[in-house]
């Protein structure tokens, strides 16, 4: 098998632009990472995020919310991360099942035993060998967020960044304690320092932590 690595973090925590850091870090070493997200990372998913992100759809109930991110990711997983694994590709996924813990349980408040049970089906056998978790305040977060979003020519993907800032709070809560509960997996990051010290202490930590024998491989 390959090696997976996820990104996570509340919202606007700079986690998308250090996975395309390293993604270009790893092609400049001759590795071939497979660069992907959630929701979506395939063609399927791709039309489920537009529903889960569209600020339109107030109304989504969180069951329904909940089950739809478990079915864009059954089908990513099932399209894209397992084949790269079992290719011996690095897999670099920006958000996986994590979030969903973090949002829909401790932000949404549903119950953990019926996300585990999604989660268990939707992954099918997959988990992360490293995640990343960069950490920030939701406060600074929403502002960068926000910001990125006004900036942006494309679709205005803000549903979670309209959400108040208790729920955010309870989302970066969740992302500690799973943190802290498998600290072996989780790498966490202070996304308050500089793009640059953030992807040098990251990118020390993955070359670390690639096995040898995927190296040779890739």
């Amino acid at each position: 098998m390959g090696y997976f690595i996820t990104f996570e973090g509340v919202e606007g925590c700079g986690k998308t632009t250090q996975i395309k850091l390293l993604s270009d870090f790893l092609l400049n070493r001759g590795l071939q990472p497979v660069l992907t997200r959630e929701p979506g990372g395939c063609p399927i998913a791709d039309k489920i995020r537009a529903i889960l992100l569209d600020a339109e759809n107030k109304a989504l109930s969180p069951l329904a919310e909940l089950m739809l991110y478990a079915a864009a990711r059954a089908q990513h997983v099932a399209d894209v991360i397992s084949p790269a694994l079992i290719d011996e590709k690095i897999v670099l996924c920006d958000r996986f099942s994590d979030a969903t813990i973090a949002y829909q349980s401790f932000g949404r408040l549903i119950d953990r035993d019926t996300i585990n049970a999604l989660n268990f089906h939707a992954c099918q056998g997959i988990s992360p060998d490293l995640t990343i978790l960069v950490d920030c305040d939701p406060n600074i977060g929403l502002e960068r967020a926000r910001k990125r979003i006004e900036a942006s020519s494309g679709p205005r993907e803000e549903r979670f960044e309209l959400e108040a800032l208790e729920f955010h709070k309870r989302v970066r809560a969740g992302y500690l304690q799973l943190a802290a509960d498998e600290p072996d997996r989780f790498l966490i990051i202070d996304g308050s320092d500089t793009i640059e010290k953030i992807f040098a202490l990251i990118s020390a930590q993955v070359e670390k932590r690639i096995p040898e024998a995927l190296r040779a491989f890739c």
